[in-house]
């Protein structure tokens, strides 16, 4: 596989442009692959289906010993047979030569006579199986490892020791872990019989519980091991009588933290002695363990725990608790669980074509966490640019070529074991075309942005369907050299263009275009090279980012180092945000981790990395998100009430902690109560998670109880609430029907209450729960009041003076309300005179805070000297905008002589008074004093967006707009952002900025019948508010019709037409029999006005000869340009350079090659064409945040506009960047000589090129070394053309920053001529980015702009020639105006 690539790797890049011939005949792919199923079915493809190919067994773990057999297991599965083959640590087995290993008819591996020494280990190792089909492809086994046991050596041996009868002891015999299967014991030189009171643990110790004299002698123990046995040194164990008296109580064995695997048996060992003999109790988590009705979990003799089938639910923490009656002892060990690797999805069969991308899916679980790797025909694939590890364990290959075909296999392997499951991939022929006419090839295919890593491409319908409404495309592209070719499929019929993401910075990669129709794939259009720009100056982002939770408060996260580092990183930036929260917080980092500690439990976090070198910070990793480990609940249930139902029971309810204090899943809530009167015994009791309430039973009659619930998760239980008490009932009483009427009602009337008291029902064989009291003015179900049933007087408060008021009484139980008691009370008059007023606070300012704060502090002269007050008094504030129609006040009480107004509007003037209050007494209002709030950035989008197209300039459109409602300060400007595409992102859209409070703007120099959407911004001195809905504006046709300006359909309700909608009579629909009434017009005017000039200049060439010869000799370049022969259909127009720094005019080039497919930046004529600039924002420019979170200031911003003919112009904003982020040059083969950018001489000068040279926006402080873009205007007629080759002053230009124009990059000072494509670094507001890129059209050659000079003055005399150069200054001077402007 590596070779054929590597060939078809060397052809490519030898015979590149054969490589291209064949690219035009190949065919778009299928939209998509399909996954294990049928094949796609079309017309005349063959039919291929999946082959089934797997194992029907693996090899597995297996121990051996020297001198043994071993058969390693292996068959697979497959029409035709496979063959099989092994492979022993990576290597293939020559097994036709061997004499003691063998291939079995089924495919295992016989080994025999297993040879193993210290020195010589040669079948001990990792073996894996291989089956292979020719035809097919090959899939290989999970590993498995033999493991020969070495010779015996003993780590510690019996020691002689004494036990009493009746007691416990051990003997040791600790042996190679390999070697513990082979180990016995023997008594007195004989087998030891083991039984359920003598035990060997896995270790190899020996255990004897409940002692007897049969138990002393001799023991020893033996390992067996296909050799000679090997026997310890022997010990004597005698067994002593019971003394009858007391021993401390010891362990002889405590059990040590062990490691196993689900599936696996686990012995924990413990034994104690001690008289008493003690009894042992196994506990786990603090719960108690029943090992009597289990059927896993045994109690081996001397106390030992053994578990079967261990499961994950097994994991934990053990204690072993020893107890003779007259003390107490305990250990503990940790059980940790492992799991191997377990296939959660498998890969599935793809069928796909070539040039697609695919993914097989392959997920995981395995304790510890497995890692995988990809295998492809049995060998191991290498991530690469087209072979990709994607969400952690998925393959993705891209751009597919017929030599993917094959089986892939996903390997997951951990601590514990591995594993592998395989998917086939099948490369499916393209059907061949039905029956019709194909599209033609794209037209016009050229790249309009390019970027580091993406590029974007446009091109025209083929000519065979001009219309193209249904058609679809494909975009073919590969590396330069490098045979798979990738492709991506436009998203829906008739679009025209694709961006191509995820590429490499500074590589040149291939495009081409292809249609599809309802028959097949057309043509191919022809290759096109393009290059991205190069990734110079900020790091990439930190690969391998990982998070775990250390513990219920902290996560630690690691990363390494860029790949694409750019210079040495100084520091890291690590990011993080709790989930469901906007506030990121971060922290620098200078190694590869951090552990971030004080976090909330059990809470989901996100984290991201950004590494900074001496440029800034580079790119952001994405974002990983990891939750804190739970704990124990921090707060105790909610809500705890209780119920009395009979005389035997209580219900209890409670509601769950609350969220924020639960850290992590309530499992269950443990209740504890007890009798009032014995607080020592509590009785306890657990329920589940879901459970919000409990019936508690068999209580005594009569009894007070206290109860108490907390709650539980998987780390413990969480503090409880607080005892609760209830009563059960004497006798169970009758809740079958309501209570009866109360047997009395009582009142007392005071002035603002009435105290209500009552005795309960005479019948008190009925439950009553409780009372339910009503009243009200007149009625008395104005509001109601429930008691407890023990209750008999309640206070009712709040009430008026000299009220009437009605109260009722109602006995209530779980049946109704029973029968109601009335009673009526009169409140007593208020008769206390009103006391008199207090003095009014002094001395009230306001101090301004923030934009929605003010403190207002004031003195009190009732107070003494030190102003302390001792007293009950308040203050109240009250407040409100200080406009005259508003005289609604908000109040609020304050206790101190300060009060912290808070909610305010921004830039907002209030006025505030206080007064005092002291019982009844309050003063009169204080003197009003005033404050302004800070100004806040904007909060609300400009208003009333409109666009509409300025008279007679087509090319020009206005825009119109209202301040934002809530501009929240003064407004210092706008930024207005257009783009012809209303899904692009925000950053790749054209900026216009807009200095003051003007509320219009012009743009010049748009595409002819072209869309473009419109946003704006609004800025105060806080900074940018949020932008305007998208505004839709279709600029007018060539033929000078009136555009249209909409908003999108799906802005909402409120959407309003713009000014220029359907009402200009340019957007009014034209009849067929007018269109063509019109194009008759056209064509004859035109006709008839070639004729004539013709004629005129035929006879004025004659007339001037002489003198057409002497302007000739005058205009020859510096160069010594020669002298051109053509006819008048040579004459081309030169371009314009419209210099907004300078105001002057200069020809440009124009690209020799008669269909470039991209241009380049005209050539400055000398070092003085390139503008010294300030270089101070280099301070600056390392503290701006290139993580894509950031602002920076719109004053960095400038456009740059290009177009060439009629098509679609892309207009792209620059920032102000280092050099390293300036326009670039991507040099090709054909370059010019310098002297060609050097023009016709003249001496005519721009009056006003000397003093226009200071007009540049404050905004283009960039390096010294940078030169500035200029801007392409295409002149309507010949003799508009002209340069004008103004000297800048020696010094540096002055800045006036007054000006409102927009700044534009100047030219590069670069000597060669390049067709290549243009990029340029974009500056947007909110980000800062890598560079993108932009597609500058070149300037016309200069030999051509030399030769039309000649050709145009041939028609003229001196004097007509003198009137067109006066016309010509005049068009300067307006041009200059218009650009000032």
């Amino acid at each position: 596989m590596a070779a054929e690539r590597g060939a078809r790797r060397l052809l490519s890049t030898s015979s590149f442009w054969l490589y291209c011939l064949l690219l035009l005949g190949r065919r778009a792919p299928g939209a998509a692959a399909a996954r294990s199923g049928s094949a796609p079915q079309s017309p005349g493809a063959s039919i291929r289906t999946f082959t089934p190919f797997y194992f029907l067994v693996e090899p597995v773990d297996t121990l051996s010993v020297r001198g043994s057999s071993v058969i390693l297991n292996c068959s697979a599965y497959s029409e035709p047979s496979p063959k099989i083959e092994w492979k022993k640590d990576g290597t293939f087995l020559n097994l036709v030569s061997d004499d003691r290993r063998q291939l079995l008819p089924d495919g295992s591996l016989f080994i025999s006579n297993v040879v193993h020494s210290k020195h010589n280990k040669p079948d001990e190792g990792y073996y894996q199986c291989v089956a292979t089909v020719e035809s097919l492809g090959t899939i290989i086994s999970r590993t498995a490892k033999l493991i020969v046991a070495g010779l015996p050596r003993f780590t510690s041996q019996p020691e002689p020791s004494s036990v009493y009868a009746g007691n416990n002891a051990i003997l040791n015999c600790e042996v190679n872990a390999d070697l513990v299967p082979f180990v016995r014991w023997e008594q007195n030189r004989q087998p030891l019989l083991l039984d359920d009171r003598v035990i060997k643990l896995p270790s190899g110790m020996l255990v004897i519980s409940n002692a007897t004299e049969g138990d002393g002698g001799l023991y020893r123990c033996v390992v067996e091991s296909g050799g000679p046995p090997k026997y310890s040194d022997e010990a004597e164990l005698k067994v002593l009588p019971d003394p009858e008296v007391t021993s401390d109580l010891v362990f002889l064995k405590q059990p040590s933290p062990l490691v196993r695997v689900i599936g696996q048996d686990v012995v924990l060992p413990c034994v104690a002695s001690g008289l008493p003999t003690p009894t042992i109790k196994w506990m786990k988590n603090e719960e108690a363990l029943d090992t009597e009705s289990s059927e896993r979990l045994v109690l081996l003799a001397g106390g030992s725990l053994e578990i079967s089938d261990v499961t994950e639910d097994d994991a934990g923490t053990y204690f072993c608790i020893a107890d003779n009656g007259n003390e107490t002892i305990e250990a503990q060990a940790e059980l940790t669980v492992q799991a191997q690797p377990e296939f959660l999805k498998q890969p599935t069969n793809i069928y796909a074509h070539e040039s697609m991308d695919i993914v097989f899916e392959c997920e995981v679980t395995g304790k510890p966490t497995p890692t995988v790797k990809w295998v492809k025909n049995g060998d191991m694939v290498i991530p690469s640019d087209y072979f990709k590890i994607v969400k952690e364990h998925n393959l993705q290959v891209l751009g597919l070529v017929k030599s993917d075909e094959g089986f892939y296999q996903c390997i997951a392997e951990n601590d514990v074991g591995n594993a592998q499951a395989g998917a086939q991939l099948i490369i499916l022929e393209h059907a061949p075309a039905t029956t019709g006419p194909l599209p033609s090839a794209p037209r016009d295919v050229v790249a309009s942005l390019v970027s580091t890593r993406f590029i974007k491409l446009t091109w025209r319908t083929p000519a065979s369907d001009p219309h193209g409404d249904n058609l679809t495309y494909s975009v073919f592209y590969t590396k330069e050299g490098i045979a798979r070719e990738r492709v991506e499929n436009t998203s829906h019929p008739g679009e025209m263009q694709v961006t191509i993401q995820n590429l490499m910075p500074a590589t040149v990669y291939i495009f081409r275009v292809m249609a599809q129709n309802k028959h097949g794939s057309g043509e191919s259009s022809a290759p096109l090279r393009v290059e991205t720009q190069p990734e110079v100056q900020l790091p990439g982002p930190a690969p391998n980012l990982r998070a775990y939770a250390a513990s219920p408060t902290s996560i630690t996260v690691t990363w390494e180092t860029p790949v694409s580092g750019n210079g040495e990183i100084q520091n890291y930036k690590l990011y993080y945000m709790e989930k469901g929260t906007d506030k990121e917080q971060d922290v620098d980092v200078s190694s590869h981790s951090y552990t971030i500690n004080g976090l909330k439990k059990y809470t989901e976090y996100s984290f991201r990395v950004v590494a900074y070198n001496k440029h800034g910070p580079g790119v952001s990793t994405p974002d990983v998100a990891v939750r804190t480990l739970s704990d124990v609940p921090s707060a105790a249930p909610q809500n705890l009430s209780l119920e009395v139902r009979n005389s035997k029971s209580i219900m209890i309810h409670w509601q769950p902690p609350a969220p924020a204090t639960q850290n992590g899943q309530i499992t269950g809530y443990k209740i504890r109560y007890r009798k009032a009167s014995r607080k020592s015994d509590v009785t306890e009791t657990l329920v589940s998670g879901t459970q919000l309430s409990q019936l508690i039973e068999g209580l005594d009659r009569g009894t007070e109880y206290n109860f108490r619930v907390a709650a539980l998760t998987i780390n413990g239980t969480g503090p409880a609430t607080d005892w609760l008490s209830a009563e059960t009932f004497e006798s169970d009483l009758d809740e079958t029907r309501v209570p009866e009427v109360p047997s009395s009602l009582h009142v007392r009337p005071l002035v603002t209450s009435i105290v209500v008291s009552w005795t309960p029902p005479e019948n008190q064989n009925i439950v009553v729960r409780g009372y339910a009291i009503g009243y009200g003015i007149g009625s008395p179900h104005a509001q109601t009041i429930k008691v407890d049933y023990k209750q008999r007087y309640y206070t009712i408060e709040n009430l008026d003076p000299s009220s009437h008021y009605v109260i009722t009484l109602k006995a209530f139980n779980n049946v109704g309300e029973g029968i109601p008691l009335y009673e009526s009370a009169v409140t007593r008059p208020h008769t206390v005179p009103d006391p008199t007023p207090m003095m009014p606070p002094v001395g009230v300012q306001a101090s301004i805070l923030s934009h929605d704060t003010i403190r207002i502090t004031w003195a009190d002269n009732s107070l003494p000297k030190h102003q302390k007050i001792t007293d009950s008094r308040y203050y109240t504030v009250r407040w409100k905008t200080n406009i005259p129609a508003n005289t609604k006040y908000k109040n609020a009480n304050a206790t101190t002589l300060s009060y912290l107004v808070t909610g305010l509007k921004p830039n907002t003037l209030y006025e505030f008074s206080v007064m005092v209050t002291k019982g009844r007494r309050s003063s009169t209002w204080s003197m009003t004093a005033h404050g302004t709030t800070f100004e806040l950035v904007p909060t609300s989008p400009p208003k009333d967006v409109t666009v509409v197209s300025k008279e007679g300039k087509p090319k020009t459109i206005i825009v119109n707009w209202q301040p934002p409602s809530e501009a929240n300060g003064k407004i210092t400007g706008y930024i207005i952002y257009y783009s012809t595409d209303v899904n692009a992102e925000i950053h790749d859209w054209v900026i216009e900025p807009v200095v003051g409070n003007r509320l219009t703007h012009q743009i010049q120099e748009l595409t002819l019948d072209t869309p473009y959407y419109f946003k704006i911004q609004a800025r105060n001195s806080k900074g940018m508010g949020p932008m305007s809905e998208a505004v839709q504006f279709r600029t007018p046709k060539a033929s000078g019709s009136g555009g249209k300006g909409s908003r999108l359909p799906d802005l909402g309700s409120d959407y309003k037409p713009p000014m220029s909608g359907s009402n200009s009579p340019h957007g009014s629909p034209t009849s067929p029999l007018d269109s063509n009434m019109l194009l008759v017009i056209i064509v004859s005017v035109g006709v008839i006005t070639i004729v004539v000039v013709v004629i005129i200049a035929v006879f004025c060439t004659r007339r001037t000869t002489s003198h057409q010869k002497k302007k000739r000799a005058a205009c020859k370049s510096v160069n010594g340009s020669h002298k051109y022969k053509g006819n008048s259909k040579d004459v081309k127009p030169p371009d314009l350079w419209i210099h907004h720094e300078r105001l002057e005019l200069k020809p440009i080039d124009k690209s020799p090659d008669p269909n470039p497919i991209m241009t380049d930046t005209p050539i400055p004529r000398n070092s003085q064409d390139i503008t010294p600039v300030d270089n101070s924002m280099d301070s600056n420019i390392h503290q701006r945040r290139n993580s894509y979170r950031g602002h920076e200031s719109e004053d960095s911003m400038s456009t740059l506009a290009g177009r060439r003919g009629m098509r679609p112009k892309m207009m792209m904003p620059f920032d102000s960047q280092p050099p390293q982020q300036s326009v670039r040059n991507t040099p090709s083969t054909d370059t010019m000589p310098a002297s060609s950018s050097q023009t016709c001489c003249t001496d005519h000068q721009d009056p006003e090129g000397a003093t226009s040279s200071s007009y540049l926006a404050s905004s283009q402080e960039e390096d010294s070394g940078q030169s500035l873009p200029t801007a392409h205007v295409r002149p309507s007629h010949p003799l508009k053309s002209f340069a004008v080759p103004a000297i800048p002053p020696p010094g540096p230009p002055t800045y006036d920053p007054a000006l409102p124009s927009t700044p534009l990059l100047s030219q590069q000072a670069l000597n060669h001529h390049i067709h290549s494509v243009k990029t340029a670094s974009i500056g947007t507001l909110g980000r800062s980015r890598p560079p993108m890129p932009v597609v500058v059209p070149s300037a016309p050659e200069v030999q051509e702009t030399t030769r039309m000079l000649e050709d145009s003055e041939s028609s003229y005399e001196p004097d007509e020639l003198t009137k067109e150069m006066a016309h010509l200054e005049g068009l300067m001077k307006d041009l200059n105006a218009i650009t000032t402007a």
